[in-house]
């Protein structure tokens, strides 16, 4: 058996297009997790026309996904941090702050799409920051870096049902200690900005964290719970993230960039990281107080 779940920003998710999608693909009783936000229903089957009806969907503002029925709420939360768990990219904001904002900014992009080598596109733009004083890193942290919609209330509802969070990131720990601790994740790791003498020396520690250290925390970190890599929901939106979310039960592209999306079967583009609860089977009654 399997789930078809739509998902709509509060307020948004029709009733009539539900009822209307579940008749022709024969499916069961809906079950509304949210009044006009997200509901659910049984599928026989994955329907052959499914992504034609989820192009459809996307551009009334609805999120839709079909996936197995059994072992839809997960044991471990693997999350990407930059515009993952925060809005923001945070070498992009240490860029601007060094006046090199828009030439890191595109290699960024590109790197995020799957056009640009990870590791070097990383090294490329660590080396403009050479230089920078390290205070910069907390003054963006206070300044410029937000919390993703929906975060606070994924952590805490997971969490409350005996979920391991886990945030892995291609970006820095500076960074990650202060989100992980923010939102309670059980463990952090990410990459490690060189200093001296109080500047940033344009660098960063060796082995870099990139796309195969995030599937190999997923298989570490699974094995020393006790779970397998089909318990565990990935949420990403780069290519440096495809490893992880194409390894884990259930792997969703959040707001992806398009080559990322292409390669994921789950995508959320309109809904916020509440999706990711619908996207179990959690109604908005059992999410937890962030």
């Amino acid at each position: 058996m399997f789930t078809a779940t739509l998902i709509a920003r509060p307020g948004l998710l029709d009733p009539a297009l539900t009822d209307s999608l579940r008749n022709a693909w024969g499916g069961g009783d809906v079950t509304w997790l949210a009044p006009d936000e997200a509901a659910e229903f049984a599928l026989a089957e994955v329907p052959g026309n499914l992504w034609q009806v989820w192009d459809d969907v996307q551009g009334l503002g609805v999120d839709l996904a079909v996936q197995p029925a059994d072992g839809r709420r997960k044991k471990m939360l693997l999350a990407d941090m930059d515009s993952t768990m925060i809005r923001q990219e945070c070498i992009d904001e240490l860029a601007d702050a060094a006046g090199v904002g828009d030439r890191v900014k595109e290699i960024t992009a590109r790197a995020m799409n799957g056009e640009l080598d990870f590791e070097g596109a990383l090294t490329e733009r660590v080396g403009l920051l050479q230089g920078l004083p390290e205070t910069v890193i907390s003054d963006v942290l206070e300044s410029r870096i937000t919390l993703m919609p929906g975060g606070p209330v994924l952590l805490a509802t997971m969490k409350a049902h005996g979920a391991f969070a886990a945030l892995v990131s291609g970006g820095f720990t500076a960074f990650t200690t202060r989100i992980a601790a923010t939102l309670g994740f059980d463990e952090h790791r990410a990459n490690t900005l060189l200093a001296k003498n109080g500047l940033l020396n344009g660098d960063v520690a060796r082995p870099i964290l990139g796309r195969e250290a995030k599937v190999q925390a997923l298989d570490e970190i699974t094995a020393r719970l006790g779970i397998t890599p089909a318990e565990v929901l990935a949420v990403g939106d780069g290519a440096n993230d495809l490893g992880m979310l194409q390894r884990a039960g259930t792997g969703v592209a959040l707001h992806a960039k398009p080559s990322v999306q292409a390669q994921c079967d789950i995508r959320v583009n309109h809904g916020d990281l509440t999706a990711l609860l619908y996207l179990q089977g959690y109604a908005r009654t059992e999410f937890a107080a962030a």
